[in-house]
């Protein structure tokens, strides 16, 4: 178990509390809609920026519209593109830029290849560069498949957290048991996702605490990833059992994201997150000690 010092956990005095974050922000125009709209009309709190999508930079533009919105950086190491030249960092990417579209792959080459740690430093400090120099506040951090676990990369990420101000990373953390007992397909998958990520978690934890990076005591999606429906929504978040959790998914105004997007707009999700006691709030705006719920 963490050190309940070190996760975002609530006090005695029992206060619950949710961030609901969309992920790929600045992935194009329809992700972007998707979660301005789910923000304005939601439950949707909080979004993770993509700064070499597509529409990043609208992305941008409609973050410095919407102050409410926490906007945490989406570190893409895998299935995208990277912010410095090809040339620069030619063990990460291919001729045009691109990152590998595995995530098994990348993150085996992360792992053997002794000449990637030097790029992936540089890569890394080039996308929290361009995210600064958006002029919006780091919320969090959390990365494009969760590559961002990779024990290399969240070193990488721990020794840069206090040049840019790196206060929360997402460490993905939920029960393969009330995950099945709502959706039981693929399930030699979620098996192994569970077992990966639940290694990759005791392994976040001790090192974020170490340096006193925060994070969530629950973070639901992994398992649920492209199906975060209004009905599985409703059906999880009674069993939450945790008082601090992020419940993150990918809303996009096209298929398969639009049936992500109705569950961040229904009144009914709102309703029993707010029958379970949960108060919707987000990284920027809770402080730690004295919660600022939105």
């Amino acid at each position: 178990m963490p050190n309940t010092s070190t996760p975002l956990s609530t006090s005695a005095q029992r206060r619950r509390f949710a961030i609901i974050n969309g992920d790929d922000f600045g992935f194009s125009r329809g992700v972007n809609q998707a979660i301005i709209q789910a923000h304005e009309q939601g439950v949707l709190t909080s979004t993770s920026l993509m700064v070499t999508g597509d529409a990043a930079e609208e992305a941008i533009a409609l973050a410095r519209n919407h102050p409410n919105l926490a906007i945490g950086l989406h570190l893409v190491l895998v299935c995208g593109r990277s912010v410095l030249p090809p040339e620069q960092i030619p063990h990460l990417v291919d001729s045009k830029g691109n990152f590998p579209d595995s995530a098994l792959q990348a993150g085996l080459r992360y792992q053997f290849q002794s000449a990637v740690y030097e790029e992936l430093r540089q890569e890394i400090r080039a996308q929290l560069e361009k995210f600064r120099d958006s002029g919006l506040p780091l919320s969090h951090l959390d990365g494009h498949l969760h590559l961002h676990t990779h024990p290399m990369i969240l070193r990488i990420l721990v020794e840069l957290a206090q040049e840019f101000d790196i206060r929360v990373i997402r460490l993905p953390s939920e029960e393969l048991g009330i995950n099945l007992k709502f959706d039981s397909r693929e399930l030699v998958t979620k098996l192994v996702w569970a077992a990966v990520f639940g290694r990759l978690r005791r392994y976040g934890e001790d090192l974020l605490i170490s340096h006193d990076i925060k994070f969530a005591d629950k973070v639901y999606g992994l398992l649920q990833t492209g199906n975060m429906t209004e009905e599985y929504l409703l059906g999880l978040i009674p069993q939450i059992q945790a008082d601090l959790v992020e419940i993150y998914s990918h809303p996009a105004v096209f298929n398969p994201g639009d049936v992500e997007l109705a569950a961040l707009l229904s009144e009914q999700v709102r309703e029993v997150l707010n029958v379970n006691g949960f108060e919707l709030t987000n990284y920027h705006h809770r402080n730690i000690d004295s919660p600022k719920p939105l």
